[in-house]
């Protein structure tokens, strides 16, 4: 069970830790929570989990009882340090804990070897709460490398409502378009400021996120250019493109066409699939 928000603050007392805001250090303190993100992940035992942020061990105690191996990755020292003398004894074979950037090492030191026939491991999952500044460019790294077949992420809501945003939507960007190539958001669970301590500004959300089948990942230099064009979103398709691909062919007009698009849609108003067809007849990117 995850310590009550006095037993938190006793703890962190003993430590001398103080919660540093710039880290997003906002400890779970609500075991409804912890048992909801188990059950969205389908965590059973033998299961591998990659944890970001494990700060006082709320969740990763519950991952590493529950029979998961747990990859974790903690930037905090001085959480760092209450970890390897609380856990790892506990857990010798199943805990493997390293201190440092989770956006440098987005799967906490773990080496994955795909055994599927797209390349992925299967069974290789990740349960995290997230910190807020962290979250894209996190994201950015994990779909840039072997994909999980199930996320569940703590996330404050607006970042989780951009990551699930639809076309057409202001909140839809490049990080929906990556992630959604890849992942199916399904149903997942909102979460009350009081389920943490120190209580945040703004309420969060468990994002819910199954891989898909036939997972499509970008390029570096076709997200360079999604990006691009995001950054410009209320300027045309067309004008993008041209001004980004001179010389291109006209492969991406026609893709267009055929997808029931003109040059003058703008970003935000073309589906994830057509951006990933899209990336397929740019030779030069792909």
């Amino acid at each position: 069970m995850p310590l009550s928000p006095t037993a938190t603050r006793e703890l962190l007392a003993q430590l001398g830790h103080s919660p540093k805001r710039f880290l997003g250090q906002n400890f779970l303190v609500d075991g409804n929570i912890v048992r909801k993100s188990l059950e969205l992940a389908g965590i059973v035992p033998g299961d591998t989990v990659v944890e970001v942020g494990p700060g006082l061990g709320t969740l990763t105690t519950a991952l590493l009882e529950a029979g998961a191996s747990v990859w974790a990755v903690e930037k905090d020292r001085a959480l760092h340090a209450h970890l390897e003398s609380t856990l790892l004894p506990r857990f010798p074979e199943r805990f493997h804990l390293l201190e440092g950037d989770a956006v440098e090492h987005p799967l906490a030191g773990l080496t994955v070897v795909g055994d599927a026939p797209d390349g992925n491991a299967p069974s290789f999952k990740i349960v995290a709460n997230l910190p807020y500044a962290i979250a894209t460019p996190w994201l950015d790294a994990v779909l840039s490398g072997p994909l999980p077949s199930r996320l569940v992420l703590m996330l404050q809501q607006e970042a989780a409502q951009r990551y699930a945003a639809k076309p057409g939507s202001k909140s839809f960007g490049a990080i929906s378009v990556f992630l959604q190539a890849a992942y199916a958001v399904a149903p997942g669970h909102k979460v009350a400021a009081s389920c943490f301590f120190p209580r945040p500004d703004v309420e969060s959300h468990l994002l819910n996120l199954v891989r898909l089948p036939a997972p499509f990942t970008f390029s570096p230099a076709v997200k360079t250019l999604v990006r691009g064009c995001f950054q410009q979103r209320r300027k045309q398709i067309g004008a993008l493109l041209r001004s980004r691909l001179p010389g291109a062919d006209s492969r991406w007009r026609e893709l267009l066409v055929a997808q029931g698009l003109s040059e003058q849609a703008r970003p935000e108003a073309i589906p994830v699939e057509t951006w990933s067809k899209l990336s397929k007849v740019l030779p030069a990117l792909a």
